[in-house]
């Protein structure tokens, strides 16, 4: 059976429930602010703890970084993902499940082509292009003189 394009998006479209979009945005809002707080009583805790401000930060980071990595193993940050959408995936948390999530799913193929081979699949990406990206930037502000 041959389809259009137009006829495909037709289909797809009756049988789509309609997204609630303004409640979406208000989980994802919510979640991801939820997620800051959290970083910033996080790193309050490593300043009032004799950390200096950039220890602190870098201190702050990996807790989050870690949490998510935890969260992501007990199968938790997948079910508060589900609710809060983009409010999970942009901060550094989103990052690390990221990196967790394919590790963990494929560590039944072995720890070289299963967990290793696999980790970076989804955050690859965001690291070459980002690398590459500041790379580029550092570059065109060395050629201004900045």
């Amino acid at each position: 059976m041959d389809v259009t394009p137009q006829e495909y998006a037709q289909l797809v479209r009756a049988q789509s429930e309609p997204s609630p979009l303004g409640r979406d945005m208000a989980w994802a809002f919510a979640v991801g602010g939820a997620i800051c707080a959290l970083g910033q009583a996080i790193l309050e805790f490593w300043k009032a703890a004799g950390l200096g401000a950039s220890d602190a930060a870098t201190a702050a980071s990996m807790t989050l970084i870690a949490l998510a990595a935890l969260l992501t193993g007990l199968h938790l940050y997948e079910k508060l993902a589900k609710y809060a959408g983009a409010g999970t995936l942009v901060p550094i948390t989103g990052f690390s499940n990221a990196v967790a999530a394919p590790a963990l799913e494929f560590k039944s193929e072995g720890l070289i082509l299963g967990t290793a081979a696999k980790m970076f699949t989804i955050a690859g990406p965001v690291l070459v292009y980002g690398i590459g990206a500041s790379v580029v930037y550092g570059l065109v502000l060395a050629a201004l003189g900045a």
